[in-house]
């Protein structure tokens, strides 16, 4: 086995902002960088509807999936805006680590995907690199990263959205929000994740392009917090598990995960995303998501 950090699979207990450490163990279904990536990419954040996942009569498999699918993309619409600051670990599968760090903002927009922007501050040979996602229902999400070295902003292909994210285990498909309307969805069961309880959804993407041919995704019955992403690649291989940890709750309604480990099962490798600072409501302007202001971040 490869030396990284062990990966906690399920909470111990469900309260909000405590490190899980048990045994077992996206508005949109998100997991855009806060629990998504996630969110980006994701990205997860909700109240608690009692009943919300009993069977209704005559509903099958796929119906109770998206129902849920619609219930956890509801309940995190309305945030407007939110800006972190995140801390990026590198571990190679020697347990080798390189740091860089970074800002994240996120815009929301109605009646389309959310926009995000993350810029890079350290290490100082990747200072003022920036990736800016627009996403979108039901069509190709656009992507630019500007590269300070060449002052220039390169726009993300589809065909290269399943690429490494500046070297990390996320892809750039991860660090996009993704909308409820990318993909099909089956309810698979109900079990035990620590002294939570979990429902366990397959989740497969509409997009031909996409680098996965399905997730497997374990949220909590409760809040909808998303803890596990198991991604498995275009051959059905599990490529990729996503683990998330150390929720806090904002604005008395909205849940972010304070951690994020992605480990490729295919090369040992794992990235660690840390997260602080979370701030709502920030009156970020539209304008500040834009390409032209792509080459004016600092």
């Amino acid at each position: 086995m490869p030396t990284t950090r062990s990966v906690r699979v399920f909470p111990d207990h469900g309260n909000a902002g405590e490190r899980f450490t048990g045994q077992g163990v996206t508005k949109r279904f998100r997991y855009h960088p806060c629990a998504s990536f996630s969110a980006w990419v994701l990205a997860l954040a909700f109240f608690c509807l009692p009943h919300t996942h009993a069977l209704a009569q005559g509903e099958t498999p796929e119906d109770k999936g998206l129902r849920i699918a619609r219930e956890a993309s509801a309940r995190d619409d309305g945030f407007g805006d939110f800006t972190a600051g995140m801390t990026m670990v590198l571990r190679d599968r020697h347990g080798r680590e390189s740091v860089r760090r970074m800002r994240f903002k996120v815009l929301e927009v109605q009646g389309d995907g959310d926009k995000s922007l993350f810029v890079f501050d350290e290490p100082p040979d990747v200072r003022g690199t920036a990736l800016l996602t627009h996403a979108h229902v039901n069509t190709q999400d656009d992507q630019w990263l500007y590269l300070p070295a060449l002052k220039r902003v390169k726009r993300i292909n589809a065909a290269r959205r399943s690429g490494s994210f500046m070297g990390s285990e996320f892809s750039y498909e991860d660090m996009s929000s993704h909308e409820v309307e990318e993909y099909t969805y089956k309810y698979l069961r109900d079990e035990p994740c620590g002294e939570l309880t979990c429902t366990v959804i397959e989740q497969a993407p509409l997009d031909k392009k996409s680098g996965y041919s399905r997730k497997l995704v374990w949220q909590d019955t409760g809040e909808l917090r998303t803890w596990k992403v198991e991604l498995y690649d275009r051959r059905g291989s599990h490529l990729k598990t996503l683990t998330l940890a150390n929720y806090q709750q904002y604005l008395d309604r909205y849940w972010r995960a304070g951690e994020q480990t992605m480990v490729n099962h295919l090369t040992g490798a794992a990235t660690v995303l840390q997260w602080t600072g979370f701030q709502f409501r920030t009156d970020l302007d539209d304008g500040e998501f834009s390409r032209t202001a792509l080459r004016r971040v600092r």
